[in-house]
């Protein structure tokens, strides 16, 4: 297995800078953000969401490829995926972003589909998402580039069964499933193993992260919701030493991508932890 980190933490560093405190931290890889931002918001302070010193998006990543394939191979290290914001309906987009990637030698992006938010019937975003991933496979396919599904909440891909249900419409070679199990704390757990197993060959990439359960006050009715802020991976809900288990018994080998975006503690303490930590899992 290997340790990469998604850049999306990274927005106060250029890549070079990127590469530089990856490779001194002993990093592997990085999933590179790839994403569009407003031109008119370009004086903003860099933010996770928001600008980024990289700015690498689907419109110009194509023209920076060779910068982008010699900075990262002059330190050492590789591209996992490009963690893009693109929906399977866009093809246009889903164009871009793979060839792209083909350029830059980067093999998976990040494809999503529509959300949930319970306006609109599960099985009608199913067969949509279907047929929008039908489509999308068809470009990405022709780049040799895989797509990835990422298990997260307000989508209807939340756990690893019903990522699962979506992605086994297609070949394990095109498409492949992101396990989160930080986003899956809250809502989408299932049992590690269990997930593993089922995801089979459709288990593509891996985010870390920590997420801990702290109870709000109790409401007029005396019932206590839950709110879910970051940690740690060793302090959070999710025990990572018995995923860690578990993809070593099922051959995993690809990458375990680092995601922490909590703002009291530096990014450059939060990645130090991060794989001090997954190294000694």
């Amino acid at each position: 297995m290997k340790i990469s980190v998604t850049t999306v933490m990274l927005p106060h560093l250029d890549l070079r800078q990127t590469c530089e405190l990856l490779k001194k931290l002993g990093f592997d890889g990085m999933e590179l953000r790839v994403r569009r931002f407003p031109a008119e918001r370009a004086n903003e302070a860099p933010s996770p969401w928001g600008r980024h010193l990289t700015d690498l998006s689907p419109d110009n990543i194509l023209k920076r490829a060779d910068e982008v394939k010699s900075t990262v191979a002059e330190y050492g290290l590789q591209i996992a995926a490009f963690a893009s914001a693109c929906d399977a309906s866009d093809l246009d987009h889903v164009r871009l972003l793979a060839e792209g990637a083909k350029a830059v030698g980067c093999p998976a992006i990040r494809i999503g589909c529509r959300g949930y938010n319970g306006t609109v019937n599960y099985n009608i975003l199913y067969h949509m998402a279907a047929s929008d991933y039908t489509k999308a496979l068809e470009i990405t396919r022709q780049y040799g580039i895989k797509a990835l599904v990422e298990t997260h909440g307000g989508t209807i891909h939340l756990s690893a069964s019903l990522a699962h249900r979506l992605v086994s419409n297609f070949d394990a070679k095109d498409i492949g499933v992101i396990y989160d199990p930080q986003n899956m704390v809250s809502d989408g757990y299932e049992t590690t193993q269990l997930a593993i197993e089922l995801l089979g060959n459709y288990l593509a990439h891996i985010h870390a992260g920590g997420h801990k359960p702290v109870p709000n006050k109790p409401n007029e009715k005396g019932i206590v919701t839950w709110s879910w802020p970051g940690c740690q991976m060793a302090e959070g809900l999710y025990d990572y030493s018995k995923m860690v288990d578990c993809l070593h018994k099922a051959g995993y080998k690809g990458f375990i991508s680092v995601e922490d975006f909590r703002t009291e503690v530096s990014p450059e303490d939060r990645l130090d932890n991060a794989i001090g930590f997954l190294r000694s899992l």
